[in-house]
């Protein structure tokens, strides 16, 4: 009997046997009623109610109920010793079940109806956010520089004095525009695979020395003095150096534009296994800790009136993460009020 935890009194032979002996009894005291009955009667009567009674019992105990109580046992022990949290849903239902069969595979094509939906509505919010800022950054420049071109229309007769002055403030407008919107196809050239990145072993240091010279004249008039330290020699990496260049631009330029006067810009190159980690450090104002998150948004500023000033497109940082993260790398940014900020990424050795 496998049903161990059954007592061994309730087993089928046991209580066949029993029942057998009440049904023989019973049915031999009844026939003891007739008149015709007598003991050689009554004894084969009683004997042939208990063996064929026991017999039949037997076979209708165990095999009709002991036998699934059995199974269902066995079922349970095995249940027990499976880990459940290491089960997938997928293999606890049985194959020949085509109702949960069914309703497994409709819960799951609700749910990835559902992440789809939240996706959509993710991405219509962001195309809706995308458009109200390109909106609001193109009308900038536009009209400022609408606004002294109609009002050297309007004024024919000022002198070549006011008329070259305004005509300076809307080139400068249309300058910004123009970076605007090269910033803006960088972007979308870059998110949807249209540039690629040129991967090649190159060597950082007079691409970063070069980017010094470019921005000299901006750092002395702020009074900002630019540095490179690190490792001596060479710093070859595999990057594309033309996207590479860019990357250190903004970040460098940020650097002056953001910083003291008489500040510092330090790009720092420290070497590790398989890379070289590159950080640029200023010694500015810093950024409060509640921006840090969405610093690398497009259009995203800290002070927006102190942006506007300094002519930045708001993309900058945006183009940064996604060259840094073309490269298979992540940019990542600590700051501090009154004591700077570090921007770091890390670039695989050549």
């Amino acid at each position: 009997m496998k049903f161990s935890k059954i007592p061994d009194m309730l087993s089928p032979k046991y209580l066949s046997l029993i029942l057998a002996i009440v049904i023989a009894g019973v049915t031999t005291a009844f026939i003891s009623f007739l008149p015709s009955s007598d003991i050689s009667t009554l004894f084969v009567c009683f004997t042939s109610c208990l063996i064929f009674g026991a017999v039949l019992i037997y076979f209708a105990l165990d095999y009709l109920v002991f036998k699934e109580v059995n199974l269902l046992y066995d079922r349970i022990k095995q249940i027990k010793k499976k880990n459940f949290s290491v089960i997938p849903r997928s293999q606890l239902i049985e194959k020949d079940n085509p109702i949960a069969l069914l309703t497994e595979e409709l819960n799951s094509y609700v749910t990835t109806k559902e992440d789809e939906v939240k996706e959509l509505r993710k991405s219509a919010k962001y195309r809706q956010e995308f458009l109200a800022d390109v909106s609001h950054e193109l009308k900038t420049p536009i009209f400022a520089a609408q606004g002294f071109v109609h009002t050297l229309l309007d004024n024919p007769e000022e002198g070549i004095e006011i008329r070259t002055k305004f005509l300076e403030k809307a080139a400068k407008s249309l300058d910004g525009l123009d970076v605007l919107v090269k910033d803006l196809l960088t972007v979308s050239q870059i998110e949807t695979g249209a540039i690629k990145i040129d991967k090649k072993s190159i060597d950082l240091r007079p691409i970063i020395l070069d980017i010094f010279e470019q921005l000299e004249a901006k750092a002395k008039s702020k009074k900002t003095s630019l540095k490179l330290t690190g490792k001596e020699g060479p710093l070859l990496v595999k990057a594309d150096s033309q996207r590479m260049e860019q990357v250190l631009v903004n970040l460098i330029d940020n650097g002056i534009k953001y910083g003291n006067q008489d500040g510092k810009v330090n790009v720092l190159i420290e070497e590790r296994k398989k890379n070289l980690q590159i950080s640029v450090k200023d010694n500015g104002p810093g950024i409060p800790a509640e921006h840090l998150p969405r610093l690398f948004e497009r259009f995203y500023r800290v002070d927006k009136s102190r942006a506007k000033m300094s002519g930045g497109s708001g993309l900058g940082l945006s183009i940064v993460k996604h060259i840094v993260k073309a490269h298979g790398s992540q940019i990542t940014v600590i700051s501090k009020v009154d004591k700077g900020t570090s921007f770091s990424f890390k670039l695989e050795k050549a």
